[in-house]
């Protein structure tokens, strides 16, 4: 079992940066893909992007492309985003989640094993 844990989310306003972390306990992150989700109320759980287990790969929705970076320190167990420029739309609460691979569906939620239980991310205006 992996347990993850999210935080470094906040008020913010637009413009403004934050960096989200994801702790794990349980087993070592080094096996799996990361990805990071969020939803917003009333709406479905969007993909915003994904890790390779080793670092070396990532991929972005186009809506925090260029905006937003995804990391991971393996020695830290924590995965990291980034995220900068905010916009008031990015409001949501963000999810990260483990998977075994990486290549794939990167939006598909059934695809990931494990899901911390999400941090508030606000953007004022």
């Amino acid at each position: 079992q992996v347990q993850l844990v999210e935080s470094g989310g906040g008020l913010v306003q637009a413009g403004g940066s934050l960096r989200l972390s994801c702790a794990a306990s349980g087993r070592t992150l080094s096996n799996y893909a990361m990805g990071w989700f969020r939803q917003a109320p009333g709406k479905e759980r969007e993909f915003v992007s994904i890790i390779s287990a080793s670092g070396g790969r990532t991929y972005y929705a186009d809506s925090v492309k260029g905006r937003s970076t995804i990391s991971r320190d393996n020695a830290k167990n924590t995965v990291y985003l980034q995220m900068n420029s905010l916009k008031p739309e990015d409001t949501a609460v963000y999810y990260c989640a483990a998977r075994s691979y990486y290549s794939g569906n990167s939006g598909y939620t059934g695809g990931y094993n494990y899901w911390g239980q999400g941090t508030q991310v606000t953007v004022s205006s």
